[in-house]
């Protein structure tokens, strides 16, 4: 079990579903923990007497640990079954995340912040193996996405509970809340996922090995630069909707909704074309997002126009399970890694499409520019599609 070139062994179907629930669990704490951090910043600063913008270096951390761990753990665990590799990642995530919860100064939140994004990318590139694995290989992408759900019913859900839990009784509890779901994620996984075989001959040197394809690189190019576009109007969009439409707090809630659902319904519905048409797809995806974003800007001065087009390019989100699911077929003998190292280009792009955006800002061109900027990202990841498509024709892809 658990070899994406395998087909899936017998599971019952009840079994089937608490496996995929798990797998999705996990990934709903690992995004409640993600985007909560980004609303408790400013209790955190108060809480251990630094400014705002040391305590946003919390965020910072977590992602340089996003970055680091998921190759690393990638590499250290070939040899590991891939459930036992599992487990470890969600007590890492348990015991960072409760950590967190007691950390008693500011240098100790930031060395915890770091650990518990080690386990981030790895987790999800050893997730979507498993679930994979437990479907014929014409709806991988589809499994993949049940596991991604997880994430999306974060924004929608997670990360709404934990942040009223925050500034209701205090942040650590929201990191309390997580650890908690990382720990009922670990149980379980351990409960219901089958176990696996070791891998006694793999080793570092064949995960990298498999990573010599350019489909690979290719394809962690299209997640690092187009979905930049996404994360550069999602970081702006409170801000706009406060400053340029004066939209209460609650219809700022009903916006950050709007978008979380366009992103799970994006989710859902680009892995089933993508089990037919996975290139296809991917195209698709990324030129109705340069659309939407190329619209937002003309749409940002009426909340009710607005709407569908935040909407919209949350749909876009659907393209990291795409991604994903095609990291898996192109990166043979090395699924683990590639599909790591997509959460660190996921990351990179949501270090960039920020920068660009408030670039943009600071020379004046005004907050509704970020869209243009988004759009641009969304051509640019089209581009190396482009790339993609053109090394499939002329067989250049193994070079």
């Amino acid at each position: 079990m658990f070899s994406t070139n395998s087909a899936p062994t017998t599971t019952t179907a009840s079994r089937t579903s608490l496996i995929f629930f798990a797998l999705a669990l996990g990934a709903f704490a690992i995004g409640t923990a993600e985007f909560t951090a980004m609303s408790l910043v400013p209790l955190i600063a108060k809480d251990l007497q630094v400014t705002v913008p040391q305590a946003g270096h919390a965020i910072v951390a977590y992602a340089i640990g996003v970055g680091v761990g998921a190759p690393l753990i990638a590499i250290l665990s070939a040899r590991l079954s891939h459930k036992k590799t599992l487990l470890g990642l969600t007590i890492l995530y348990v015991l960072a995340n409760g950590a967190t919860a007691f950390v008693p100064s500011y240098s100790f939140l930031l060395i915890c912040r770091f650990i518990s994004g080690l386990p981030h990318g790895a987790y999800f590139g050893i997730a979507g193996i498993i679930a994979s694995s437990l479907v014929p290989p014409n709806r991988r992408t589809q499994a993949v996405s049940r596991v991604v759900l997880g994430l999306t019913f974060a924004t929608v859900a997670g990360v709404p509970l934990a942040s009223i839990l925050g500034h209701s009784v205090g942040w650590r509890w929201s990191f309390g809340l997580i650890a908690a779901l990382a720990l009922i994620t670990t149980l379980l996984v351990a409960i219901v996922v089958p176990n696996d075989p070791s891998r006694p001959h793999a080793s570092a040197m064949s995960q990298l090995r498999g990573l010599k394809n350019r489909q690979v690189w290719l394809t962690l190019g299209i997640s690092a630069v187009g979905f930049g576009g996404i994360f550069c109007v999602y970081t702006y969009l409170t801000a706009i909707l406060q400053d340029n439409l004066h939209a209460s707090s609650m219809m700022i809630a009903v916006m950050l909704t709007v978008f979380g659902a366009g992103m799970t319904t994006g989710t859902v519905a680009c892995a089933w074309a993508a089990d037919r048409k996975m290139m296809l797809t991917m195209g698709g995806i990324l030129m109705v997002n340069a659309a939407a974003l190329a619209g937002f800007a003309g749409s940002a001065h009426n909340i009710w126009e607005l709407m569908p087009v935040v909407f919209m390019i949350g749909c876009g989100g659907g393209l990291g399970t795409v991604i994903q699911s095609r990291l898996l077929e192109v990166a043979v003998g090395a699924e683990a890694m590639a599909a790591a190292l997509n959460q660190s280009a996921f990351n990179l792009s949501n270090a960039v499409g920020p920068w660009l955006g408030g670039l943009a800002i600071a020379y004046g061109f005004g907050l509704t520019s970020v869209g243009w900027v988004g759009s641009a990202l969304a051509l640019g990841g089209f581009l190396i599609w482009l790339l993609t498509l053109s090394d499939l024709r002329t067989g250049k892809e193994k070079n």
